[in-house]
């Protein structure tokens, strides 16, 4: 799992059955300061999440298991909003 921005929202009309219904979001993974890497990706949305949220993604087989569709195509998959941020600076 790690740490991403929401920067964007995508819509497809033909796609995989087992992504039928649901919402597609566009994240930037965060690097330890909270900065977008650059690295963008595309997450099946699970929380409702919305723009420029920081969110925790999960992916490969973690990911797939949050749909409980069948031989789902789901790569990576947003399954929670962060709502605060401590960290022990030493």
């Amino acid at each position: 799992m790690y740490l991403a921005k929401v920067t964007g929202a995508l819509v497809s009309t033909t796609k995989h059955a087992s992504l039928n219904g649901c919402k597609l979001l566009f994240v930037a993974r965060l690097d330890e300061h909270y900065q977008p890497t650059g690295t963008a990706q595309v997450a099946v949305d699970f929380v409702g999440a919305g723009n420029d949220e920081i969110v925790i993604v999960t992916t490969g087989s973690s990911a797939r298991m949050s749909n409980s569709k069948e031989h789902s195509v789901i790569d990576a998959a947003v399954v929670g909003i962060v709502d605060a941020l401590e960290f022990n600076h030493r």
